[in-house]
C-alpha cells in the first residue's frame, strides 16, 4: 500500500469541519476514504465522482459502517454537468480533483453550502516559482521516508482485502498556485490559501451567515 498524500491530511480537514455539520457533498470522491471518515461522524453524505470503477468500489466497501450509521450516497456525476442544490449542504469537500475542471467550479460548490458551510479544498498545483522548488527539495527526502515507513508497516501486518487498486483518471495540475490565490479571492471572499508540503494546497472558505443550528 503506496504512502497516500491525501489521506496524510484527513485529520486536517476534519478538524475544519463545521461544529454542527449534519451534510455534506464530497466532490470527486475516488473509493470513498474520506467520504466514510464524514459518515462516521454521523453525517448525511452525498459523494460524487466522474469515474465507475472508483463509485464502484466506494460502494462495496461502503456497505456498513457500523452502529447503524448510514454509508454515504455514492453516485457517478460530473460536478462541471449537474445541479447542485442550493444552500444545502453545511460541508463541502474537493480533494485533489479540482484540477480535473475549470477553476470556477468553485462558484458552484459555494452556492451550494448553507449559511455557515466550509468549502474545504485539497489541491494539487504545479512547481513553477523559486518557493514552489524548494517545497519539493524538501517534499522529496520526507516522502520517501513515509513510503517506506508504510511499506514496512503493511510486510509487518499486510492490509485486510488484497483489493486491485482503482485506476482513477489523472492529470497534471497546469494552474500555479499564485493564480489560484487570486482567482480564490474573486470567487471566495474571505477565503484562506494554504501551502501544504507534497505538492498540495488547503483552500478553505466559510460563507456568510448562521449555521442551521444557530437560526
Amino acid at each position: 500500500m503506496p504512502f497516500d498524500h491525501n489521506d496524510h491530511y484527513h485529520r486536517l480537514l476534519l478538524r475544519r469541519l463545521p461544529h454542527d455539520c449534519r451534510t455534506a457533498l464530497d466532490v470527486g470522491c475516488g473509493t470513498g476514504r474520506f467520504a466514510r471518515l464524514l459518515a462516521e461522524r454521523g453525517i448525511e453524505v452525498d459523494a460524487i465522482d466522474v469515474s465507475a470503477e472508483a463509485i464502484e468500489a466506494a460502494r462495496s466497501l461502503s456497505r456498513s459502517l457500523g452502529d447503524g450509521r448510514p454509508a454515504p450516497r455514492f453516485r457517478r456525476a460530473d460536478v462541471t454537468r449537474i445541479t447542485l442544490p442550493r444552500e444545502h449542504y453545511d460541508v463541502v469537500s474537493c480533494l485533489a480533483s479540482l484540477h480535473h475542471m475549470p477553476f470556477d467550479t468553485v462558484a458552484a460548490l459555494r452556492d451550494a453550502l448553507a449559511p455557515g458551510g466550509v468549502l474545504l479544498v485539497l489541491g494539487c498545483h504545479p512547481e513553477v516559482s523559486a518557493t514552489d522548488r524548494a517545497r519539493s527539495l524538501v517534499a522529496v527526502p520526507v516522502n520517501a521516508v513515509a513510503r517506506l515507513a508504510v511499506a514496512i508497516r503493511e510486510r509487518v501486518r499486510p492490509a485486510r482485502g488484497g483489493t486491485t487498486p482503482v485506476r482513477a483518471p489523472v492529470k497534471r495540475p497546469e494552474k500555479p498556485l499564485e493564480e489560484i490565490r487570486r482567482e480564490a479571492a474573486v470567487l471566495l471572499p474571505g477565503s484562506t490559501l494554504r501551502r501544504l508540503l507534497f505538492w498540495r494546497y488547503l483552500l478553505v472558505y466559510r460563507k456568510p451567515g448562521s449555521s442551521r443550528r444557530g437560526r
